[in-house]
């Protein structure tokens, strides 16, 4: 009887499955665009740099910033090790399977309790208001021993292969040290491929018309009308966003500015002469013409800058034949800049290559510029780069 009952339904059931059939299919394709257009990780991934910010804001105005000096005599203060687990934490909640590479490592915590119980409470306090937003990064870490767990989660070696994030908690820790510009820097990569770029800067100004000014790499504020995000996506265009202490704002879209003469360019430059030959610039600012002295401030601030047509040129020119970028000083800002109309490449005219692990392996300095004048840029870099090797 049962075997009847089934043999007779047979034909209703295949013209259901037929019916449903459209259904289904449209479903697995918005299922698949919902992960294939990165709307979650750009979401999750403002959110973290949201929540980071407020972190590293009230580390700003204290006195002690906890400062230690790493292997490579470069500072690290509790913002760092404490944006970095708020990060990790979001990024582990919502992405599992992703590999992360970022700047610190527990270490120093593991060997300092006092330092430790800093950076714990200072993570432990740190919340969205937004309860949902909140919800979203995976809500508060449970404990200290967990914090220091989720920090030594950046180790990832990079590469050409999966997804992996890139993670600098405070770019630009001098500037942040003496009350300069810095950012909270967040890009995942895709085999090699930054798919989404996201910066915090808590001290440039939220208005994307204001122009730069030659102080606004020293007594920065994060008064009122201060704080922006800065995003893209591969193929979506770049916008800014003011920072928000909840729920995140409306975003616009940012552009590089229309430059048709470069000798009109405002050059951005690192304010440290150990990151980018400041002396170089100067010649290659002169010989295209541009009278404008250089604007000088810490971390990929720059980038976001230029993208919104605050700057129009970003010069970080080689110090010395050894040195390699680190992939998460440029990752966000190089995809931020070329989604808003920038050319970004190293001094030889060749994109960024972040699939060689955790440094720009192939490359040797970075020059970002709007297209319409990237090219003679470049061919002014060569001229003065090369004529020192040949003297």
């Amino acid at each position: 009887l049962a075997l009847s009952i089934t043999l007779a339904a047979l034909p209703r059931l295949r013209l259901f499955t037929a019916q449903i059939a459209p259904y289904t299919a449209i479903l697995t394709s918005q299922r698949s665009m919902a992960t294939s257009n990165y709307s979650k990780e750009l979401d999750i991934a403002l959110l973290a740099v949201q929540r980071a910010t407020l972190l590293t804001k009230s580390v700003f105005h204290s006195h002690a910033k906890g400062t230690l000096n790493k292997s490579d005599a470069s500072p690290v203060t509790i913002g760092d090790f404490g944006a970095q687990a708020l990060i990790i934490s979001a990024l582990q909640h919502n992405f599992p399977e992703d590999e992360i590479v970022a700047e610190e490592e527990a270490k120093d915590l593991r060997e300092n309790t006092q330092l430790r119980d800093t950076v714990w409470k200072l993570v432990k306090d740190t919340v969205l208001p937004h309860e949902q937003s909140q919800s979203a990064l995976g809500g508060p870490l449970p404990s200290a021993d967990r914090m220091l767990d989720i920090i030594d989660k950046g180790d990832s070696k990079g590469g050409a292969k999966g997804r992996i994030w890139a993670i600098d908690p405070i770019d630009g820790t001098k500037g942040f040290l003496r009350g300069g510009q810095y950012a909270v820097c967040l890009a995942l990569m895709v085999d090699g491929d930054v798919k989404v770029g996201v910066l915090g800067c808590p001290n440039l100004p939220v208005s994307d018309s204001e122009p730069l000014s030659e102080n606004i790499g020293a007594d920065a504020t994060d008064e009122e009308g201060k704080g922006v995000l800065f995003s893209a996506v591969q193929g979506q265009g770049a916008h800014s966003r003011p920072m928000s202490t909840g729920k995140l704002a409306e975003g616009q879209s940012i552009h590089m500015s229309p430059l048709s003469n470069v000798s009109d360019a405002t050059f951005c430059e690192s304010v440290e002469a150990a990151h980018s030959s400041q002396g170089d610039a100067a010649n290659i600012a002169k010989k295209l013409g541009i009278t404008k002295p250089s604007v000088r401030m810490d971390s990929q601030a720059k980038y976001g800058s230029i993208a919104r047509g605050a700057g129009d040129l970003y010069l970080r020119l080689p110090v010395r034949a050894d040195y390699v970028e680190k992939i998460w000083d440029h990752a966000a800002g190089d995809l931020i800049v070329r989604e808003a109309g920038g050319e970004v490449t190293d001094a030889e005219g060749n994109r960024l290559d972040f699939s060689h692990g955790r440094t720009l392996l192939k490359n040797k300095g970075v020059i970002a510029a709007p297209k319409s004048v990237h090219g003679k840029v470049i061919e002014v870099v060569k001229e003065v780069l090369g004529g020192k090797s040949k003297g």
